[in-house]
C-alpha cells in the first residue's frame, strides 16, 4: 500500500525541516557524486570503451528533463540503444533497439553514471523522484505536479518502492510522500535500498515493456 495518504496539518514543520535539511543535502550532493565519479572514473570509461565498440557514436544519451520547478535542463545517461529505423524511416521500438549490453547497463543502472555530473551542476540531487519526460508537464494533477518542488535525484524513494513495476499512480503518490517526507535518514534509507534493488535486479521493467509504459494522464 503506497504511504502517501498524508495528513496536512504537519505541513509547516515538514517544510522547515525540509528547509534546514536542504543545505546539508546538496552538500552531500557534491561531495557523493564527485567522489564517485573519482572512484568509479575506470567503470565509466570502460563502459564508454564497450558503447562505442558495440553501438558506435555518439556514446552518451542526451535528453531534455524537467527538474525543480520544471526547469528544463539535459540528462546524461550512457547509450543503450542502437539506430534502428522501420521501412518509412521511424524509429522501431525500445525493446527492438535495446542492446543485450543495453540490457546489462540497464539492469545495473550502469548507464545511469554520467547523471552524477547532473548532480555536480545542481540539476539534480543522489535522491529525489525521478526526472521524466517534460510532455508530461501538462498532464499531471495539481499534487502529482508537487513532485517538482524538490530536485530529481539519481534514485528516489518509488524507485526502492517497485521502480518500473509500479502504475503512475502509486509511482507519483511515492514521489509526494518523499517531497513530504524529506531528509537525512530517509535519503539514507533510499540510498541503501537502492544498492539492494540493484543487486537483486528488480522493478527493472513494467511486463511487456522495455522500460514502462508512457503516462498518458489520470484516468479515473
Amino acid at each position: 500500500m503506497v504511504r502517501a495518504d498524508l495528513s496536512r496539518s504537519g505541513d509547516g514543520s515538514r517544510r522547515a525541516s525540509f528547509a534546514g535539511y536542504a543545505p546539508w543535502k546538496r552538500l552531500l550532493d557534491i561531495v557523493g557524486s564527485a567522489g564517485t565519479l573519482i572512484v568509479l572514473s575506470p567503470v565509466a570509461l570502460g563502459i564508454a570503451a564497450a558503447v562505442w565498440a558495440t553501438m558506435g557514436r555518439p556514446i552518451l544519451f542526451t535528453q531534455t528533463r524537467p527538474g525543480r520547478g520544471g526547469r528544463l535542463f539535459t540528462i546524461y545517461k550512457f547509450r543503450t540503444m542502437r539506430e534502428a529505423r522501420d521501412v518509412v524511416g521511424a524509429p522501431l521500438p525500445d525493446g527492438a533497439r535495446l542492446t543485450s549490453f543495453g540490457r546489462f547497463l540497464r539492469a545495473t543502472s550502469l548507464d545511469e553514471l554520467p547523471e552524477l555530473l547532473n548532480v555536480l551542476s545542481g540539476d539534480m540531487s543522489l535522491v529525489g523522484p525521478r526526472p521524466l519526460l517534460p510532455e508530461y508537464l501538462p498532464l499531471y494533477s495539481p499534487e502529482q505536479a508537487r513532485r517538482h518542488e524538490v530536485r530529481p535525484g539519481l534514485t528516489g524513494w518509488a524507485q526502492v518502492n517497485g521502480r518500473n513495476g509500479l502504475g503512475w499512480k502509486d509511482r507519483f503518490a511515492y514521489d509526494v510522500f518523499y517531497v513530504d517526507h524529506c531528509n537525512f535518514f530517509l535519503d539514507t534509507r533510499i540510498v541503501l535500498l537502492t544498492v539492494a534493488r540493484v543487486l537483486r535486479r528488480q522493478g527493472i521493467a513494467q511486463d511487456g515493456q522495455a522500460t514502462m509504459e508512457p503516462f498518458r494522464g489520470n484516468v479515473d
